[in-house]
């Protein structure tokens, strides 16, 4: 991989990361899934993300949070080279862990340790076979569940979070029954939902869920970001989102 196949890019105000022009990119979903992490858990000591890429979550998290240690796990070497290379170019070496192996494998999860206060997932969204593969590997690993989908990440978050942690996976919104099915074989339970619509009257394009091992009555978190209006102009969301990330407003285009 040569340095004419990267760009650099801004992932928040302070982090610029790594990635290829014509591979897998940081995308809405993963700014989101930071968002949502830090308003049900807003001041975690521990952080874990799974299949966590080229750290674009892991990453804005620790821009987020800096109090906390961080630890993250990723499968595919391509990406976890940019991972490295964008924990190091950000300087968030003495506060970020990263291991290359499946997060299923039991000797890898051994290696990132457990007790978490919060642990983060962004799922392939598309089961194998069930989807168009990209031409581009890294790529393909990314939207298709190759190595596990959503119930993976149920199945290892449960046991590699805390007891009083916090669980929070992004997906395709069609997936919430199979989140569910999920959630009961391991015994979690909702406690928070975001739904992103990207912009209004059309279909939501994914969902953040939050999960516990104790039961709840009432999500503490019940929310739908929509950033774009009927016209496509910027919405408060897009407003409030762009904050998160420490950018300035820019106007309602």
């Amino acid at each position: 991989m040569t340095d004419d196949e990267l760009s650099l890019d801004r992932l928040t105000a302070d982090v610029s990361v790594f990635q290829r022009r014509k591979g897998h990119r940081f995308s809405s979903d993963d700014m989101v899934t930071a968002w949502t992490a830090l308003q049900v858990c807003p001041e975690p000591a521990s952080v874990l993300d799974l299949g966590c890429g080229l750290g674009s979550v892991l990453l804005h998290l620790a821009w987020s949070v800096p109090a906390a240690t961080l630890v993250g796990i990723e499968a595919q070497e391509v990406s976890f080279d940019l991972l490295e290379r964008n924990v190091a170019h950000n300087s968030l070496g003495h506060r970020v862990t990263v291991h290359l192996g499946d997060f299923r494998d039991p000797t890898v999860r051994l290696a990132a340790g457990s007790g978490f206060g919060l642990v983060t997932g962004t799922p392939p969204y598309f089961p194998a076979g069930t989807a168009s593969d990209a031409a581009d590997e890294q790529r393909m690993r990314a939207r298709m569940a190759t190595r596990g989908g959503i119930e993976a990440y149920v199945a290892a978050g449960s046991v590699l979070m805390a007891d009083d942690g916090w669980l929070v996976l992004c997906g395709d919104s069609d997936a919430d029954a199979r989140l569910h099915d999920a959630a009961a074989e391991h015994g979690m339970h909702l406690w928070g939902r975001v739904v992103f619509v990207p912009r209004a009257g059309r279909p939501p394009l994914f969902s953040v869920w939050c999960l516990r091992k104790k039961p709840t009555e009432l999500l503490v978190l019940d929310r739908v970001l929509t950033p774009r209006n009927l016209h496509g102009d910027r919405t408060a969301d897009a407003r409030m989102l762009r904050a998160f990330s420490g950018f300035p407003e820019t106007g309602t285009a």
